[in-house]
């Protein structure tokens, strides 16, 4: 298949060529949003991972989200349904749906984002649901959870600096769960909607098997450094106190972060597992030491 990815030159993007090239011929596209653009595509497929992602500093102006997100994703689509293209794969994300989670996130819950990025990507998802699609053509809105692997920045970089330079892990009251998404993961997931025609058109969670604790990934660190873990239990209403002055006087623990690192976020992956019919290829602790690995580098 001849499959045209938008946003190639991400972390998501450079490794899904990576593993796409083998299986089709691959056409990675520079494009943004453009006021009345209009676009051209010759392609079997299209896989749109170009968008705005979510600003912890909070510094962006909200419109480049809806731009980026929304507006640019409706004219990618509208061209899709123009085109002789026939499978169309949105990388939305778990935060069109909810920014917290009180139990297991499935695909049917009534959505309820609440930042800008969330939102602007509901906007995008309920614009190509809205859509007839034509006979012939099928569209997949991915949701992965937070994504992990070779060459992936944020908070995962955070974590391993911190038990890398043998500094204690100060939250360990703070008892959690989370999914994360392998990168190796997401991108067989993507080559089987590619190919697996009988695989219905819709939305579709993405994560690994299973969630982890923050206290277990700290001690996965540790492990794959060969070093022994060194987790605190402070008293949870002295590090809130300790974030609500980082917020004052923005220092790197602040209330985000500190939700970020703690709160629990589990998503199932039943849902895509059951329409591929096959099993994952990685499961997350190994996926994770892996990914430890490279950081060595």
């Amino acid at each position: 298949m001849k499959i045209i990815i938008t946003g190639a030159t991400g972390f998501i993007g450079k490794n899904l060529i990576k593993y796409l090239n083998e299986f089709h011929e691959i056409i990675p596209i520079s494009i943004r949003y453009q006021v009345k653009q209009q676009l051209v595509l010759n392609s079997t497929g299209i896989i749109h991972l170009a968008g705005k992602v979510h600003d912890l500093k909070k510094v962006d102006n909200p419109q480049d989200y809806y731009e980026a997100n929304f507006e640019l994703t409706k004219q990618l689509y509208d061209s899709f349904l123009n085109s002789s293209a026939t499978v169309f794969v949105f990388l939305s994300s778990v935060k069109a749906s909810a920014d917290e989670v009180g139990g297991i996130l499935i695909e049917n819950v009534q959505p309820n984002p609440k930042t800008h990025y969330g939102k602007s990507k509901l906007l995008a998802e309920n614009y190509i649901l809205n859509k007839d699609l034509p006979e012939g053509k099928r569209v997949y809105i991915m949701r992965p959870t937070m994504i992990y692997g070779d060459g992936n920045k944020g908070n995962l970089n955070l974590l391993y600096r911190l038990v890398d330079k043998g500094f204690p892990w100060p939250l360990g009251a703070f008892e959690n769960q989370r999914s994360f998404c392998s990168i190796e993961n997401l991108c067989f997931v993507t080559n089987e909607i590619l190919m697996n025609e009988s695989i219905p058109s819709g939305i579709y969670n993405l994560a690994d098997d299973g969630s982890i604790s923050t206290n277990q990934l700290i001690s996965l660190i540790a492990k794959s450094k060969n070093k022994k873990e060194i987790i605190l239990r402070l008293p949870k209403k002295i590090i809130l106190f300790l974030a609500n002055i980082g917020d004052i006087f923005k220092l790197p623990l602040n209330t985000e972060r500190l939700n970020k690192l703690t709160e629990s976020y589990v998503v199932s992956n039943n849902k895509i597992v059951t329409a591929i019919g096959k099993p994952l290829p990685v499961k997350t602790e190994e996926g994770l030491m892996h990914t430890f690995k490279t950081y060595k580098k």
